[in-house]
């Protein structure tokens, strides 16, 4: 117990690395516990005493009290206020913080953030909102906190998702709990910069948050540990509405010790972009001799079918004509099988694509489209959404085969094949299209080139570790001149 003390005094934490042993990281996702690296817990206190000593510091989420600790260390006088549902985090905070002799200014709270108010009563003097806040899927997130992101973002005028992650709510909780000047500094993964369901931390910080500053953190850092994933530190002031916002982007920890220099970005054209991540993507021309892919191709995810169990064929489209099933790149791995070369396709499940009008089917192939139909109908294929938006709710529209088709979305870079067999591709894959003709030969070494010249960090990692390459992101790699 001595040897514990005395790590805990010398600014380590053994309770934290303890938890972490004892609880896997897949347990620690469900919750969205990951534990923030003591040189990023440093620069953002660090960073966070720039603006001078608040009165109030709250980590919401506060794990083993990593954030509160150094935050005691660097303003002597502040009231400090973990926030934790975890009861077994939060005793652990509440030991790190006794060994450390903080007690009568700390205290940590058994209770959910976005229900805070009651802990959090008005002070005098800033509050500085400071920590991790937890990562977790929407889909593990109950209907009521959903109807409860509804509401609230309604009353702040600010888009909200129901497919928002849990670190999303957070933000909105601290504009709620929040009072102007109140300052705020937030590590996340980054995917909220670029996903539409981002657009509610985006507007948050263009507005009532007052964002001053985002530093992307690259994912071969390990910003995380038990995530290989792009983490961005996000830094506020409640109601500043700053005329512009600082971006930096860093590829190691040991650069978070210097002071962020980042490029500014004015507000006006932060509220026109959609996606964040590019603007922190320093411009760099392509060299002599190369072009940006999209100059020579354009970029085009495949198609959403809306059910795949009825649209990829199966038995439910037995008997359909040859016309109206096509060989489509269905699954990723296909495509990573495929070695840079698709030219089999016996393989490849077919999609079932039927014309708009009907009628220019023969009486025999409407009578099996028709019986299709039926069949089609009684699994709902014609209410999901994507159907309801269609031209016909029947017709799923491949496009043309593509001479190149890429993956999109793994834990590797993108896969590029080239497509000799006229094979279609869903929204697993993108498919390249030539703005103007290329020869086979062209095709081929453009395919081998992408192949071995794209790297993982070019595209976004998610949290789970999944890079995601958009086409806008495709079309911007470079490439020779087709010449």
């Amino acid at each position: 117990m001595r040897e514990v003390r005395r790590a805990i005094r010398a600014g380590d934490d053994p309770l934290g690395e303890a938890f972490c042993r004892l609880r896997t990281p897949a347990e620690r996702r469900e919750q969205g516990a990951t534990y923030t690296p003591a040189a990023i817990v440093r620069a953002m206190v660090d960073w966070a005493s720039e603006d001078g000593p608040p009165r109030r510091v709250v980590d919401p989420g506060v794990g083993s009290g990593r954030f509160l600790l150094q935050a005691a260390k660097a303003f002597s006088r502040a009231e400090l206020v973990g926030i934790e549902l975890d009861p077994l985090a939060a005793l652990l905070a509440r030991a790190n913080l006794a060994a450390r002799r903080l007690q009568r200014r700390a205290r940590v709270e058994l209770c959910d953030f976005r229900d805070a108010a009651g802990v959090l009563p008005p002070i005098d003097g800033p509050t500085l909102f400071l920590g991790n806040p937890p990562y977790v899927r929407h889909h593990r997130i109950d209907k009521t906190w959903k109807a409860w992101l509804a509401e609230k973002s309604r009353g702040l005028n600010v888009p909200g998702s129901g497919l928002a992650g849990l670190h999303a709510y957070f933000f909105l909780a601290t504009a709620l709990l929040g009072r102007p000047g109140d300052r705020g500094m937030f590590i996340t993964a980054a995917e909220w910069l670029d996903v539409n369901y981002g657009a509610l931390v985006r507007r948050l910080l263009l507005d009532r948050l007052g964002g001053r500053r985002l530093v992307l953190i690259e994912p071969k850092a390990m910003p995380f540990p038990d995530a290989a994933t792009t983490a961005v530190i996000a830094q506020f002031t409640i109601e500043a509405r700053p005329t512009s916002v600082s971006f930096q982007r860093i590829e190691n920890l040991d650069a978070l010790a210097k002071p962020p220099r980042g490029a500014k970005i004015g507000r006006a054209r932060l509220q026109d972009e959609s996606r964040w991540s590019q603007l922190i993507h320093a411009s760099r021309r392509p060299p002599q001799g190369f072009v940006e892919l999209g100059e020579i191709c354009r970029v085009h995810r495949g198609q959403v079918t809306g059910a795949n169990r009825v649209w990829i064929a199966g038995e439910l489209g037995a008997g359909l004509p040859e016309s109206v099933l096509f060989p489509s790149v269905t699954r990723a791995k296909e495509l990573f099988q495929a070695e840079g070369v698709l030219n089999d396709t016996r393989q490849l499940r077919r999609v079932i694509d039927l014309p708009v009008d009907l009628d220019t089917l023969t009486t025999g192939e409407r009578r099996s489209v028709e019986l299709f139909l039926k069949q089609a109908k009684r699994a709902g294929a014609d209410e999901t959404y994507i159907a309801r938006n269609r031209r016909a709710w029947w017709s799923v529209g491949l496009r043309q085969p593509a001479p190149i088709l890429a993956t999109y979305m793994a834990r590797r870079p993108p896969a590029f094949v080239r497509n000799l067999t006229d094979a279609r591709h869903l929204n697993i894959a993108h498919g390249l299209y030539p703005r103007e003709r290329l020869g086979d030969a062209a095709l081929t070494r453009l395919c081998d080139h992408l192949s071995t010249n794209v790297a993982l960090d070019q595209g976004r990692t998610y949290a789970g570790g999944l890079t995601k390459f958009e086409p806008k992101e495709l079309e911007r790699l470079t490439v020779p001149r087709p010449e």
